[in-house]
């Protein structure tokens, strides 16, 4: 990738942008609160700010900090140790900041590559480091939601009390969401594993279709990139690999315990099995969502979907609006700062 088509692809992201999904959360927020809140739940006593209330949220946010550290650690170990500390965070904060205001199914895994390439490691390096990322990210999810499909089952997983059409719609979007991701996952499987030569050649003939021309150059990249990643990607030990699906694994489990510990902030609640997997199934749902960084989507699902866990009526709302507080607008003012700073340095 040249310093030139590094500079198109940042050019497609304007800091402007993250005025979009804070626009779009805030009004679905507004229009939930208009349409469900009632300020009594605080005036008669139904809600209780206590110390045990402020140590769940102290738990909450140490998940926050359990799920960076441990993105952290696994790009330092997909980078052989080029890439420092700082420099794995910033990449972090990065790449979740430009995920923040891009649709979720495209993530800013293209623009990934230059955060890495442009901290000193050599693109063919930074191509492997993401190849591996979607593939073990997407190993989490296509293990887990089967398993917890087979534990809970599919009536407790999509049933939502008093609205067949979310729960039908939700049950709809998650099966679409889980195929893609297959998909996308035995796509991977088969290029660095199977056939990199042979899959390369069919992505740069693809890009030869007249509706496709336009990005022909990116995929004749993309496919070097692939044959290299593969080579490099098979040389790895078994230890590598266990190293970076525990990383995966504790990174993706603590942002789904979260909500839990919000839950349990004010209220008791025993099904935190399966409110941990409906937040599996939210994630799935929000890759499909048109919306940057599912903002809008993410708020309604949240006050839909696990608002049968929160007793008190019309309590959900202020839950979701905390729980996009902390787990994603926090990205979008770290990452903004950031990427402003790194783009004048870089460039």
């Amino acid at each position: 990738m040249s310093a030139q088509s590094e500079q198109k692809e940042l050019q497609k992201i304007r800091p402007q942008r993250v005025v979009y999904p804070i626009l779009i959360g805030f009004s679905v927020i507004a229009y939930l609160f208009y349409k469900e809140f009632d300020p009594a739940v605080f005036r008669y006593g139904n809600i209780h700010f206590t110390d045990k209330a402020i140590f769940w949220l102290m738990l909450a946010f140490f998940c926050i900090i359990i799920r960076d550290v441990f993105y952290i650690i696994r790009l330092r170990v997909f980078s052989n140790n080029e890439l420092n500390l700082r420099q794995a965070f910033r990449i972090t904060m990065l790449w979740e900041f430009t995920s923040s205001i891009t649709p979720a199914a495209f993530g800013g895994t293209t623009l990934a590559v230059v955060f890495i390439h442009k901290e000193g490691v050599s693109i063919g390096r930074s191509s492997t480091i993401i190849m591996l990322t979607a593939l073990l990210d997407e190993l989490y999810f296509v293990l887990m939601f089967p398993l917890l499909l087979l534990f809970i089952g599919p009536g407790e997983l999509f049933h939502i009390i008093g609205s067949a059409a979310w729960s039908y719609g939700i049950y709809t979007a998650v099966i679409i969401g889980y195929v893609l991701k297959l998909l996308w996952f035995l796509t991977i499987c088969f290029g660095l594993f199977i056939s990199p030569r042979g899959f390369g050649k069919l992505i740069y003939r693809l890009f030869h279709l007249p509706f496709l021309k336009r990005w022909k150059r990116g995929a004749g990249q993309t496919a070097i990139d692939l044959i290299k990643a593969s080579k490099e990607i098979r040389l790895k030990k078994f230890s590598f690999w266990w190293k970076t699906f525990l990383s995966t694994f504790i990174a993706w489990t603590s942002r789904y315990w979260i909500v839990n510990f919000l839950l349990l902030s004010f209220f008791f609640t025993d099904s935190h099995f399966l409110i941990f997997a409906r937040q599996v199934v939210m994630y799935i749902v929000l890759m499909v969502s048109p919306t940057p960084g599912g903002s809008g989507i993410a708020e309604m699902m949240f006050n839909q979907y696990l608002g049968e866990f929160i007793p008190v009526a019309g309590f959900a709302v202020v839950l979701a609006l905390f729980w996009r507080l902390i787990t994603y607008y926090p990205y979008l003012i770290i990452g903004f700062v950031l990427f402003v700073k790194w783009v004048n340095r870089k460039f």
